[in-house]
């Protein structure tokens, strides 16, 4: 009987002691609260004392949680729609703002932090042109989203670690339209590339004939330079051959025209027996 009354003794003062302590784990936070008011909050890891049916604790959970929100439409800044899809990584830092704002309810915290995103994109998609959103890198996208919805998300006591652009759509109207301009835009550029490239190699086509020509007429005039000495040299050597033996000459030069006119088998000329063409044929010794 003794025992039994010991063991009840024991079990209400367990009891009594479990009612008196509480435990914080390395991934959360906690709340205590006295008759319905937060007494203390952001309770380190560790083992901790409230007193029984005065004190109560509400723990939440500090690791890093995703909302991956539906795809949203925005217009840009040419009024043209955009579909956005998007997810946000978060946490809780201060569980007191996040309690009061949100009743410590996570699924009323990702609706929050949705509207807070929504109004950011909003905006800063607003002031973008469509060529502007599908050129820049998404991680400049994503810091002016970070930086906008911040502020907002910290009234809450949440931190927003990341907000990612998994994509960014156009409806098929306006990718068509955009697709156009863009295929357009190139092939301007590509005709100014080629316009500018046919007019280098005409100014190159033209510098070479230019210098073509210069060579050629340089050349020309070099040959003929040549020539004409030539031509002079050559008669200074007839002349000075006609001068010392003017009848040697004349006969060699009778033996060259004969040796020309009769090198061909069949050849025929026609002449006056006594013409100086045979001269020295018809002469005696």
């Amino acid at each position: 009987m003794m025992s039994n009354k010991i063991l009840v003794g024991l079990g209400l003062a367990l009891f009594v002691f479990m009612s008196c302590i509480f435990t914080v784990h390395e991934t959360q936070k906690a709340i205590k609260f006295q008759l319905g008011e937060i007494i203390e909050a952001d309770y380190k890891p560790g083992l901790y004392f409230k007193l029984p049916f005065v004190n109560n604790v509400k723990k939440f959970d500090t690791r890093i949680l995703t909302l991956d929100s539906k795809p949203e439409r925005f217009l840009t800044a040419e009024k043209k729609n955009v579909i956005v899809d998007t997810f946000v990584k978060w946490r809780i830092v201060d569980v007191s703002k996040f309690y009061t704002s949100v009743a410590g309810d996570p699924v009323q915290a990702n609706l929050r932090i949705d509207q807070i995103i929504k109004d950011a994109a909003r905006s800063e998609f607003s002031r973008r042109t469509i060529k502007y959103l599908v050129r820049t890198r998404r991680e400049v996208i994503r810091d002016a989203l970070i930086v906008t919805s911040a502020p907002q998300a910290v009234k809450l006591g949440i931190e927003l670690l990341d907000i990612r652009v998994k994509r960014i759509d156009l409806p098929p109207q306006v990718s068509k339209s955009v697709y156009s301009r863009m295929d357009a835009e190139r092939k301007r550029v590509a005709h100014e590339l080629r316009s500018e490239g046919k007019e280098l190699s005409e100014g190159i086509r033209a510098n070479a004939d230019k210098q073509r020509e210069v060579i050629l007429a340089t050349a020309y005039r070099e040959a003929e330079t040549l020539r004409g000495e030539g031509d002079a040299t050559s008669a200074d050597i007839y002349a000075q051959a006609y001068s010392k033996d003017t009848e040697f000459f004349q006969f060699t030069r009778s033996l060259s025209a004969y040796e020309k006119t009769f090198r061909k088998q069949g050849d025929m000329l026609v002449l006056e027996p006594d013409s100086d063409y045979f001269k020295y044929f018809n002469k005696q010794k």
